[in-house]
């Protein structure tokens, strides 16, 4: 059975749900399902619903706007509603604050939601009271707003606790909602004030404190008897104690004597005032223990007797409680250290001993023990505390309360309590020879002898007492005891009773006796009726004995108490019952608080004035003398008595009754005294009975009015007026008790006699107060007290009447300008308590007293003063009407309003603005009328003005305008202020219902507006500053913040949405209205406007796109026809695009609107041309400006904004031509290089400005930041910016020709000091090229494909130029970095258009090669390798790469017969390096290399890869690990894989091949030739295997050389040459005719320089390794080990590649000399070149030593140079040769000395280099064998001397420049800096040049630098050794060339190890080990040391090295 509910049900889902059934709803937990119907399961068509209904709870809702988009609402508290939905929305926050590591705000946040979620469960239970519910409440929407302020979410406008609708009340009062709303929590407390704070300012109630505290332990233990601690507050200033005692028993053990007090022995000292905690209060506790008299003495008193005797007192200071409890009802432990009186006379003052810090006087105990107390301040009303704090009161709190009355007397608050202190006692002896022990016993008596039952207490929190007995003070006659008791004697036993005090004496003796010897007693009132005073009384002492008895108390009340009494009673019997003690005393003090009592005799009189007729007067008189708290206690006997007086005589008595009632009526205005105004109301309204009184009241004030101008004295006049409001009570009742008793007589003689003072109420306040001050008071106190009588005034005339009355009365009142500002401000405050008064909400009075109103506000707001109260009686006065506009009359009061305050109100708005704008600007001092909370005032004054308004309204007021200009001024104001209202933070942030509000407000008050700007300001009378406020107003609307509701969450932009619709459009609609209403006057606009316009287009909001593209069509069609093109319109439409999507605007939906609309609108012109395209330049310019702005978001990488910075600069250089953009762009882009230290390329940027700047004197505006200045001045200072990017990115040869330029321009104006300057710098710059090393780069190309991917990138290919020692892996990771979301690609082949059109980002990248053009000039030959590598690199637009594909049928039997190579060039659009390390590929070229030449090219990289792993081998830069020598042998020799050159052998070499290949002949020989080559470098391989494998590996290398030996046999098969005389099994004996030498011939460490292994000459054969993996057989990297000659160069370079070494060995002259050296063979000289070298082969250290020394032509002395190839930079192992991070990532020496060297011509410049660390090092060149017959060409070496070659262009800036590039990663000198060594003349083939000079280089004569014939003709490469002289080297004999004998060699060679990099002259040297035992035996020898030496040497003391004194030949 199916069924509808009667009503609708909501229902929350409490647990998830998951079905299978179809039909089934998928519920998740805390979702809100909303209920049509329920099923019973009984109806055979449905079988089961779509979920249990056990799955939700139900609750009750109810339905808004019903329809397609009804609301459901629940049942409920709306709070509860917006708990639940905050709750919601915080939860998806928090999980993002934890994401955003906010975690502090994330555990604070949770923490309040746990207690929201509390909180609102138990307001959901519905069990609380009232109070609890709303402090609940409070409670919950402090915690709200808390946390919407801090999660950024909008403020909730609260009323009660509850959201206020914004329609619903006025904005003056919804802006103080938003104002309140942060303490809502304070709203309930502080409304109370305010209305109290009305009456005055005496009225506002003090708040009371009350203090906790809480007993837990008493730990001292010494004590062992029952004790009574007192807790009590003590005033140390006053000395006196100020509150109650709280009493605490304890027992022996410390514990509470009652069981049931476990845990409740806690107490509230109450009602402290604030002035009481500034007092030096302290906690004070006194100890008393029930027992022995004496506590250790066991014989002084049986046990059954107990004493009460003193132990011990405790204090603590509440400053220290204060200090430590810092928030309120924060609870504290304290501990009270207990100390004991030394002397128990002593014992009333042992507290003040204590504070005083007496230590004589008491004693401290020897431990801690003591009191363990906690304490909390309370703060507020007592009933709140109690609600607040109910766990406290429930724990049997002793409420301990001040003495004396509190601050706030209640009247409810009943009191009769009588604090008796003992004071003191003198006693007698008695004839006892030691001194009495006294106890004091005390009982309260009634008059009939009866004991009164428990109205004694010793201290709250114990129960009272029939009788009180003191302690007992040992033998102490004259005892001191300061104990107060309190007596709770009831009211009605207080006459007629009487205190005993008895005195007994307490033996110690065995019995324990207590012997009564006396007594005193005093009656507690006295005859007239009065209690006892509150001082101190000294009472007579009467004797008695133990058998006394009080039986008839009337025997001793007969007698005197006391000297008083005495002295009252002359006349005594003689014989008395009792005899006194004439020298005992008795002394008590007493204080009486009672509010039934009266100790004032004053008081008694008035109210018995009938007794004593005759002294009525002086009683009245008396009556300001008596203190308030009586009289308030008899306040309606009091009141009575003086009417009756008034009743009785008049005449007589009136004056002074009047007087005697303002006093009292004031007294009441006292904060104290508040709380009886009640009492007061309730005696007029029921008690008062004075009918006739309102005659004489009447009479009275008005006599004190009229005397007011004539007094000069005038405080009884100003009291009458501040007691005006009670006055009137009593007047109008008087006057209705008497007209109710005489049916209405004399009525008109009472509305008389008001008129009549109405009119003296005028006349005071019409007086001048100027030059009196005391009628400035009387006024005030009239004014204040005025709104008051209204009410009253109510009861006995009709609205109108007393409407009248007040209007006279205000209108009375002077002007501004005639008071001063005191009264100014009590003037507007009485204006503004009228307006709030119940007056004022009846609209028949408000019609009469709006108008004076008004005009007051009007004259304040003109003259700007007191704007804060003006304001706000302005918010009350549009409260009201906002409540009352239902009513008819609000029309006609909104109508006066707009006509008196309208325009004043935009004056002061825009006053008030520009000052609040001017002293933010300026920083200065606060001014109270320009800060935000008055502008915000009188912001929602005006906006609750204009909501009130309706188009009638609208209508008066436009047409009441007397002309057109008042209409314009009023016109520009309210624009002006709606500006500002958008423009400045009038509202914050979060207030966003008060903004969407005042949106709504102005765009409604715009289409009121907008139809008399059109009428008055069109065509003839057009007023363009009008119509340009109105447009930018539009303009400033559509764009607010607050109204882009796209920024908004789905749940607030519906809500929005819903109530106010999409104000943006309706603004957008009345903007174009008005744009096209402005006709013939739109080109007043163009182009001022564009840019506002473009910022709406740019709003996303597709409608007001719609609306205002068009406009934009327009503007073109106009400009179009005013000047023949829009050349403005496209200028500044594209400068305000520029910015505003930088901005963050725009998108590409705009982007093909704009296109689309204007397109289609163009179609029609006669423009279309231009106008398609500039529409398509300003689409081209969106898209390119939407790619930056994307570009440049903070977590984008550098390459991203940059290439996203060049296409935008591109595009302002090339399309539009704006060069101010271009410029803006091109320093936008050098400061992304500058970011990420791209120095070459920012200054190849700033070069493009440069470019634009011409050398003269123009003068140029400040620009950038660059200031004012002259164009030549510009050029210079941007010159010098780019030398130093240049400088710092390396780039030397570049700055060049700049320098070169500021050096002609410097020469043309003779300004010789800057052109030194240049100079210098471009010497400095050839140095650095020289001297300085510069990392090689590589180079990728990437492929950007997919729709994915930024417009500039979008389906292109760009090269880019990779970081320093970037590798591909490394740089395809970058890229994908920065582009996460694309998908690597892993072929190369060219995309097709699937990837291209897809929605997605491809990413293809693979390394690429340079292609240099440097080979194309031929001059070059000649340049040095280092020049020549860094053009191979830089200028370069052509780069390549290869892929390996099969042509035609693979071949089966061996592939590498159809093996072919795809070669694909590609092109750049500009070369690299330039403005960014992108390039885009602007063409590419394919060719195919053949498989022969693909063969040729695989086995030269594997020859220059073996070439250069030996190498490094030989440099021992592996450490030992000889690994990767083994596989890459292994690799070779032993080919697993693709067979090795075997099958290159198979597929070239075969017959069939070569006779059908005819052509390929030339080919196959030159692959013989590098197979030859590769198995002659094996071998090399090999002996240098065998020298560093470890002997578990020997089997391995004898495998090798098995395996190289057959494939040597394989070659000879072949036909390659016989390679017989290679020797693999390690280095080659003496008797070897060419053996492999791995030796080193003389060279200076100057000559050695380091070429990187990717820099070989650009030759062929010499190709460059790409380290693309396309295919294996292009990854193998060779490096050419080269040893450059000085000038032997053969014609054809391209035979460079065969070069090599071999040394001729000859046993030197006195080798014989160091036979301990193990020379096994005698050495042979061989010739090499034109040198010679004499080589020693050690056998036990495996060493050559060359003893000789080259024998060198002096022309070419200076010229000595040997280039060796490094390995590659991947390969390098760490060692002293290479550059290597120490282990503390700082440069170690040996670093330091290879990358600070300076030019060989002089030395090392770095000043922290010692001589040791400029060593040098020294690489030794492996020799390789040459088979062929030709002698192989010499390679160029750089001469460092100037030469005779053509001159080499500096740059490639410069107009001649040709030069290509190089990949160098090394370019700089490894070696430069070092000692020379000696020198040999040249023998005598060279013709002698002449002197040799050691000062400078000479030009090298052109015929050195082709060698003689003979030399050619030599199969040896000749060998040249460089260096310049060193003048402290000892000079060098020559060297002779065969043919002269031995002993003609020089000994002083230098000897080389290894591996090791030293060069050693052993000369004066001790032999001993370093590195690897080298032997020091050679005398003479010149040494190299590397720095490494230098540090052993030190840290080894020194020994071993050079003799003291002896010059060390170190550089």
């Amino acid at each position: 059975m199916i069924f509808v509910f009667s009503f609708l049900f909501l229902c929350t889902v409490i647990c998830n749900f998951r079905s299978s059934i179809c039909q089934a709803l998928v519920l998740e937990i805390g979702e809100t399902v909303q209920i049509l119907e329920k099923s019973d399961g009984k109806n055979n068509q449905i079988s089961c619903g779509i979920f249990p209904v056990s799955y939700v709870h139900l609750k009750k809702s109810t339905v808004t706007n019903r329809g397609l988009c009804e609301t459901v609402v629940p049942l409920e508290d709306p709070i509860i509603t917006e708990t639940t939905t905050t709750l919601q929305e915080w939860g998806v926050l928090w999980k993002q604050l934890y994401v955003k590591h906010k975690v502090d705000l994330f555990h604070k946040l949770r923490h309040v939601m746990n207690e929201l979620i509390d909180l609102r469960r138990q307001l959901i239970q519905g069990h609380l009271a009232q109070d609890q519910t709303r402090e609940i409440k409070r409670h919950i929407t402090v915690r709200l707003d808390w946390g919407n302020e801090h999660l950024g979410l909008d403020l909730v406008p609260r009323k009660e606790f509850e959201m206020v609708e914004s329609d619903q009340i006025s904005v003056s009062e919804l802006y103080k909602l938003h104002v309140s709303s942060r303490h809502c929590g304070q709203q309930s407390t502080n409304q109370g004030d305010i209305m109290r704070q009305r009456h005055g300012d005496g009225c506002r109630v003090p708040v009371s404190h009350h203090l906790f505290i809480n007993l837990k332990s008493f730990t001292y233990n010494s004590i062992s008897e029952d004790a009574d601690v007192f807790f009590s507050l003590y005033d140390t200033r006053e000395a006196k104690q100020i509150s109650e005692k709280f009493m605490v028993k304890l027992n022996k053990n410390g514990g509470p004597k009652n069981p049931e007090k476990v845990d409740r022995l806690c107490a509230l000292f109450t009602d402290l005032s604030s002035k009481d905690l500034k007092r030096d209060l302290y906690i004070v506790a006194h100890v008393i223990r029930t027992g022995r008299m004496l506590l250790n003495d066991s014989k002084k008193g049986p046990p059954h007797v107990q004493y009460r005797r003193p132990y011990g007192c405790a204090v603590l200071a509440m400053s220290d409680v204060f200090h430590t409890i810092t928030d309120l009802k924060e609870e504290k432990d304290f501990v009270l250290k207990i100390y004991t009186c030394n002397n128990e006379n002593e014992w009333y003052q042992i507290h003040e001993n204590i504070i005083r810090k007496s230590n004589t006087k008491y004693s401290a105990p020897s431990t801690n023990y003591g009191l363990i107390i906690s304490l909390q301040l309370l703060r507020g009303e007592l009933e709140q505390i109690r609600r607040e704090n109910q766990a406290v009161f429930n724990r049997a709190l002793a409420l301990t309360r001040k003495l004396g009355f509190p601050d706030v007397i209640l009247p409810g608050d009943i009191r009769n309590d009588l604090y008796l202190t003992l004071e003191r006692g003198e006693f007698e002896r008695g004839g006892k020879s030691v001194q009495k022990n006294i106890e004091v016993t005390l009982y309260v008596l009634y008059a009939d002898g009866d004991t009164l039952k428990d109205c004694i207490s010793l201290g709250s929190g114990e129960p009272n007492t029939s009788e009180y007995r003191s302690f007992v003070l040992y033998h102490n006659n004259s005892p001191r005891w300061s104990e107060m008791v309190k007596l709770p004697i009831p009211i009605d036993r207080f006459r007629g009773s009487h205190l005993r005090f008895e005195f007994r004496h307490c033996s110690t003796k065995d019995k324990g006796e207590k012997k009564l010897f006396g007594f005193a007693f005093t009656p507690l009132m006295r005859e007239d009726g009065t209690t006892l005073s509150d001082e101190s009384h000294e009472l007579y002492v009467y004797k008695c004995d133990e058998n006394t008895t009080f039986s008839n108390q009337g025997l001793y009340l007969s007698l005197p108490c006391c000297k008083e009494d005495f002295n009252s009673c002359p006349n005594l019997p003689a014989n008395l019952p009792f005899q006194r003690s004439p020298k005992e005393t008795f002394c008590v003090s007493t204080i009486l608080c009672s509010t039934k009592l009266t100790q004032n005799v004053d008081l008694l009189a008035l109210l018995n004035w009938k007794a004593h007729p005759d002294r009525v007067l002086d009683t009245l008189g008396q009556l300001r003398q008596i203190s308030g708290e009586e009289i308030v206690k008899f306040l309606r006997d009091v009141l009575d008595t003086l009417f009756c007086l008034l009743d009785d005589n008049t005449d007589k008595y009136g004056p002074l009754v009047f007087q005697s009632l303002v006093f009292i009526i004031n007294l009441l205005r006292d904060s104290r005294f508040y709380h009886f105004r009640p009492v007061m109301d309730s005696y007029i309204q029921n008690h008062f009975a004075g009918a006739l009184a309102y005659k004489e009241l009447i009479r009275c004030l008005k006599w004190y009015m009229d005397r007011s101008a004539e007094v000069v004295r005038q405080d009884h006049i100003q009291e009458a007026m501040r007691a005006l409001e009670y006055l009137f009570k009593f007047i109008v009742q008087s006057r209705i008790l008497y007209s109710r008793a005489t049916c209405g007589m004399e009525e008109e003689q009472f509305r008389t006699s008001i008129q009549e003072l109405f009119q003296s109420i005028r006349f005071v306040l019409s007086l001048d107060s100027r030059s009196s001050e005391n009628l400035v008071f009387t006024q005030a106190a009239l004014l204040n007290s005025f709104p008051d009588i209204f009410d009253e005034l109510l009861q006995m005339f009709t609205v109108q009447e007393v409407a009248e009355y007040v209007r006279g009365t205000l209108g009375s009142m002077p002007s501004t300008v005639d008071i001063g500002q005191s009264m100014d401000v009590v003037k507007l405050q009485s204006i503004a308590r009228t307006v709030e008064s119940r007056l004022f909400f009846f609209p028949e009075s408000r019609s009469i007293l709006l108008p004076v109103v008004l005009h007051h506000i009007h004259l304040h707001l003109r003259q700007q003063r007191e704007l804060l109260i003006c304001s706000g009686i302005l918010g009350s006065i549009f409260s009201i009407i906002k409540t009352s506009s239902m009513e008819s009359s609000v029309q006609d009061e909104v109508e006066m309003m707009v006509e008196s305050l309208l325009d004043v109100l935009l004056q002061t708005l825009l006053s008030i603005m520009s000052k609040s704008h001017s002293v933010e600007t300026s920083r200065g001092q606060r001014c109270p009328q320009c800060t935000a909370e008055i502008t915000g005032e009188y912001v929602s004054c005006l906006l609750s003005l204009l909501q009130q308004m309706t188009e009638i309204h609208f209508h008066h007021l436009l047409n009441n305008f007397h002309s057109k200009e008042e209409l314009k001024e009023f016109l520009l104001k309210i624009f002006c202020v709606f500006r500002n209202l958008m423009k400045l933070t009038i509202f914050p942030r979060d207030w966003s219902v008060m903004r969407l509000l005042t949106s709504h407000i102005i765009v409604m008050t715009t289409q009121f507006l907008s139809p008399a700007l059109h009428k008055n300001f069109s065509e003839a009378d057009f007023d363009f500053k009008v119509w340009n406020s109105f447009f930018s107003l539009t303009v400033l609307y559509i764009n607010q913040p607050s109204l882009q509701l796209e920024a908004l969450g789905p749940a607030k932009r519906k809500k929005v949405f819903d109530k106010y619709g999409d104000m943006r459009v309706v603004m957008a609609y009345e903007l174009f209205s008005m744009w096209q209403k402005l006709g013939d006057n739109k080109p007043h606009f163009i182009p001022g406007m564009m840019g506002p316009f473009l910022g709406v287009t740019l709003v996303p909001q597709p409608e007001v796109r719609n609306i205002m593209i068009p406009i934009f069509h327009d503007m073109m069609d106009w400009e179009q026809r005013k000047n023949g093109n829009f050349k403005q319109v496209e200028a500044e439409l594209m400068d305000k695009l520029d910015s505003m999507v930088s901005d963050g605007k725009g998108d590409d939906n705009h982007r093909e609107l704009f296109s689309l609309f204007l397109l289609e609108k163009i179609e029609q012109e006669t423009w279309r041309e231009t106008g398609i395209s500039f529409v398509t330049s300003v689409t081209r310019l969106v898209e390119r400006l939407l790619d930056y702005r994307d570009c440049m978001k903070g977590d984008e990488m550098e390459n991203k904004k940059t290439g996203g910075s060049v296409n935008l600069m591109n595009f302002y250089k090339s399309e539009v031509n704006k060069e101010d953009m271009y410029i803006r762009y091109i320093h936008k882009l050098c400061d992304l290089h500058l970011q990420a230290e791209d120095f070459t390329e920012a200054a190849f940027t700033l070069l493009l400005y440069w470019e634009l700047l011409q050398w003269e004197d123009r003068p140029l505006r400040d620009f950038l930041h660059y200031p004012c200045q002259s164009e030549w001045q510009r050029k210079e200072n941007l010159s010098r910016k780019i030398l130093h990017y240049f400088n710092k990115g390396k780039c030397w040869e570049y700055g060049i020709s700049l320098c070169r330029e500021l050096a002609y321009q410097y020469e043309t104006l003779y300004d010789y000091q800057s052109l030194s300057w240049i100079r210098k710098m471009e010497a400095a710059y050839y140095d650095n090229i020289i001297e300085q090393q510069r990392i090689e780069p590589e180079f990728f190309r990437m492929g950007f494909y997919g729709r994915k991917f930024p417009f500039f990138l979008r389906n292109k290919e760009f090269v880019c130029r990779g970081y320093d020692y970037e590798r591909l892996e490394d740089f395809q990771q970058r890229m994908l970095g920065e582009f996460p979301q694309a998908i690597a690609m892993q072929h190369p082949n060219q995309p097709d258009d699937t990837i291209l059109q897809s929605d997605a980002q491809y990413l293809q990248i693979y390394a690429v090669t340079p292609v240099s053009d440097i080979s194309e000039v031929p001059q070059l030959e000649r340049v040095p390798e280092r020049i020549k590598s860094f053009y191979r690199i830089n200028n370069v637009s052509r780069f390549h790469y290869d892929r390996p594909f099969h042509k035609g049928p693979k071949d089966r039997e061996n592939e590498f017969r159809s093996l072919w190579i795809e070669r694909t060039t590609l092109i750049l659009s500009r070369p690299l390096p330039g403005i960014s390390r992108w390039a885009e590929v602007e063409r590419r070229e394919v060719v195919e290399v053949s498989p022969l030449e693909n063969a040729i090219y695989v086995v030269e990289n594997k020859t220059q890869e073996l070439r250069t792993l030996i190498s490094q081998y030989q440099h021992r830069q592996h450490h030992g690990n000889i690994n990767p020598l083994s596989m890459c042998l292994n690799g070779v020799i032993d080919a697993a894989v693709n067979g090795g050159i075997a099958r290159y052998q198979e597929a070239f070499f075969d017959k069939d091949y070569i006779s059908s290949h005819p052509e390929d002949t030339e080919r196959i020989t030159h692959l013989k030739d590098l197979m030859q080559e590769q198995v002659h470098i094996l071998g090399v391989g090999l002996a240098v295997h065998e020298k560093l494998v470890h002997p578990e590996m020997r089997p391995l290398h004898k495998k090798l050389v098995d395996q190289f030996h057959m494939m040597r046999t394989g070659l000879q098969y072949q036909g390659v040459p016989s390679v017989d005389r290679f020797s693999p099994a390690g280095c080659p004996g003496v008797n070897s005719p060419r053996g492999i030498l791995s030796s080193h011939s003389h060279m200076s460490p100057e000559s050695v320089r380091l070429i990187h292994r990717h820099s070989p000459l650009n030759l062929q054969g010499s190709i460059r390794h790409s380290s693309s993996s396309l295919s294996s057989h292009t990854s193998s990297e060779a490096g050419n080990l080269l040893i450059m000659t000085d000038g032997l160069m053969g014609e054809h370079p391209e035979e460079a590649l065969h070069m090599q070494v071999w040394l001729e060995i000859k046993m030197p002259t006195g080798m014989d000399k160091f036979p301990h050296c193990g020379i096994n063979k005698v050495p042979t000289l061989y010739y090499v070149g034109q040198y010679d070298i004499s080589v020693i082969y050690c056998r036990n250290t495996k060493q050559f030593f060359c003893p000789g020394s080259p024998s060198l032509p002096d022309k070419t002395k200076h010229n000595r140079e040997v280039m060796i190839l490094l390995p590659s930079h991947r390969e390098r192992a760490n060692n002293s040769m290479y550059y290597n991070m120490a282990d503390n990532g700082q440069n170690n020496h040996m670093q330091r000395a290879l990358f600070q060297q300076v030019s060989p011509c002089k030395p090392c410049a770095d000043p922290h280099m010692n001589l040791p660390e400029k060593g040098h090092f020294l690489m030794h060149c492996d020799a390789f064998h040459h088979q062929n017959s030709d002698p192989p060409p010499a390679l160029p070496v750089r001469s460092l001397r100037k030469s005779p070659l053509h001159p080499i262009p500096g740059s490639p800036t410069s107009p001649q420049s040709a030069l290509g590039g190089s990949n160098s990663t090394l370019s700089g000198s490894a070696s430069s800096g070092v000692s020379s060594l000696s020198e040999s003349n040249f023998g005598g083939q060279y013709p002698d040049p002449g002197p040799i000079r050691n000062d400078a280089l000479e030009p090298l004569p052109s015929h050195l630098w082709s060698p003689p014939d003979e030399y050619l003709a030599s199969p040896y490469l000749h060998i040249h050794y460089g260096g310049p002289e060193i003048d402290s080297m000892d000079p060098v004999r020559p060297f002779h060339y065969p043919g002269q004998t031995g002993a003609q060699h020089h000994m002083g060679c230098p000897a080389y190890e290894l591996g090791s990099g030293l060069l050693l002259r052993p000369g004066w040297v001790q032999r001993r080990q370093l590195g690897r035992s080298l032997p020091w035996w050679l005398p003479g020898l010149w040494i190299w040391l590397s720095l490494n030496y230098e540090g052993r040497n030190k840290e080894k003391g020194g020994g071993g090295g050079m003799e003291t004194g002896q010059k060390r030949h170190l550089t």
